[in-house]
């Protein structure tokens, strides 16, 4: 009786395509204390991303979801610290300053909104070969596959907002991505001066749009990184049945 039963378990994957299809057979294998099968695996590890993608983007799409997180927050390029140093200086630089960050914050934010369905078609499109090397790979296994299957996705749903953001006005009808370009212009003239030469100065040559860009996932992708570390190691943070008997099955997790 017990092969008949994980012989029916195992053919009833060709017939199955939905997640929920999938998650409650497993579920019937958990409950009936059955070995491991391809099913429950596949479902497992996509209850596992489907959990720590979720929470990852309702954290970062919230209010201050970037702007209050010290490892993620994002800052204008390490160029610009003369800049922005010599800026603070002038009356009222130091807010003007704190302005760009906080908008360019706040349209990281927003665009987070949207990544939710980006994940989840990923997820979907997982395979069993993907399912068991992301569970007997590294910690962040499966923020490398979603790295590779979501970055040009989410740029894309990214890349308008922060676009839109840094050409806002901010004072006397201009914009950041404007103060930008006119304070690299005039520093980069410096830098490439003989005198800036002598001095040793640097020009700057950084795409601002494609810097705060790649700042914002690459926020987006820690977070995950962090949340599937956690799943994998805290035996605490694996909230169903399902994922405490996938994840914790020694045989496929090393």
């Amino acid at each position: 009786m017990r092969i008949i039963k994980i012989t029916t378990l195992a053919l009833s994957l060709f017939f199955l395509n939905s997640c929920a299809e999938l998650t409650q057979i497993a579920q019937s294998a958990v409950s009936q204390n059955l070995p491991l099968t391809n099913t429950e695996i596949v479902a497992g590890l996509k209850e596992a991303l489907t959990v720590g993608t979720d929470s990852t983007v309702a954290h970062l799409s919230a209010i201050d979801g970037y702007l209050k997180d010290q490892a993620i927050k994002i800052l204008l390029p390490p160029e610009a610290q003369t800049i922005t140093k010599n800026l603070s200086k002038l009356p009222g630089g130091a807010k003007l300053v704190d302005d760009v960050i906080i908008r360019i914050n706040r349209a990281a934010e927003d665009a987070a909104k949207g990544a939710k369905p980006i994940f989840v078609n990923s997820v979907k499109e997982m395979t069993f070969t993907d399912a068991l090397s992301i569970l007997r790979g590294p910690d962040n296994a499966a923020t490398q596959y979603f790295k590779q299957k979501t970055s040009v996705q989410l740029s894309e749903l990214y890349r308008p907002k922060i676009r839109e953001s840094l050409n806002k006005n901010l004072v006397a009808g201009i914009s950041t991505q404007q103060s930008w370009n006119e304070l690299t212009t005039q520093w980069n003239k410096l830098a490439n001066s003989a005198v800036g030469k002598i001095g040793g100065l640097k020009p700057v040559d950084v795409k601002l749009e494609d810097y705060i860009l790649q700042r914002a996932l690459d926020g987006m992708f820690l977070k995950i990184e962090e949340r599937e570390k956690d799943i994998r190691t805290n035996a605490n943070a694996r909230v169903t049945a399902l994922l405490k008997r996938v994840f914790g099955n020694q045989t496929l997790t090393k």
